[in-house]
């Protein structure tokens, strides 16, 4: 059982001074976005749990919705559905009906950050909120990070040594406490347009989970 309530930060979350100045501009510049701490999205029971960087300017920091509206989430959730881990619903906008299916997804760190860079600081500041997350999972077996800022707040989380765990996509890490850590690059837009990351690189790390989960 858990030691501790569940915990995600506040929509006017303060914990970061740099990223609460910056969702105030936002709000100014963009008044019609969610503009505000973005929480989990998914069911509690899954065995998969994807963490990503932070919220987009004009995907989730717009939406509300982890991985919606923005090119990351296109791709994300076109490969989900493939997968069978997500309905055929998506619209990119909240109240679409869109769903997943033993699927969770979250973020290292809640809000957008000023060109999609967290300081080391604000990683630390949502960790706990991770490590929440985690903790209130009882069936979670399989973690994907989306790029190495992802990789390493796992790790972290679980405090074990970056060194020990080389960051590299579909590379797959056996954790001490059983969780198995599955690495991707990050769904962008930029890595798919430099070809560091295709649809297809995708999809195999998504069957190296696949193949975790019902082992």
């Amino acid at each position: 059982m858990p030691s501790a309530p569940f915990i995600e930060p506040d929509r006017e979350c303060t914990l970061c001074p740099r990223l609460v100045e910056f969702r105030t501009s936002n709000k100014t510049e963009y008044p019609d976005y969610f503009n505000g701490a973005i929480t989990s999205f998914g069911a509690m029971d899954a065995p998969f749990l994807i963490i990503g960087l932070a919220p987009g300017l004009k995907g989730a920091n717009k939406t509300g919705r982890p991985f919606t509206g923005d090119f990351s989430g296109a791709l994300l959730f076109k490969c989900l559905e493939q997968m069978g881990w997500a309905n055929d619903k998506n619209q990119n906008t909240p109240g679409d009906g869109f769903e997943l299916i033993g699927t969770c997804v979250t973020n290292a760190v809640c809000c957008v950050p000023p060109q999609n860079k967290p300081t080391a600081a604000e990683v630390n500041n949502c960790r706990p909120f991770l490590l929440s997350r985690l903790d209130h999972m009882p069936n979670v077996k399989i973690l994907m990070a989306l790029g190495r800022l992802a990789h390493d707040s796992t790790l972290r989380t679980f405090g074990l040594r970056l060194a020990d765990y080389k960051f590299g996509h579909a590379a797959r890490h056996l954790l001490p406490n059983g969780l198995i850590l599955v690495d991707s690059y990050h769904v962008s837009r930029y890595n798919v347009n430099t070809g560091v990351l295709t649809e297809d690189m995708f999809m195999d790390a998504l069957r190296l989970v696949e193949r975790e989960i019902t082992a």
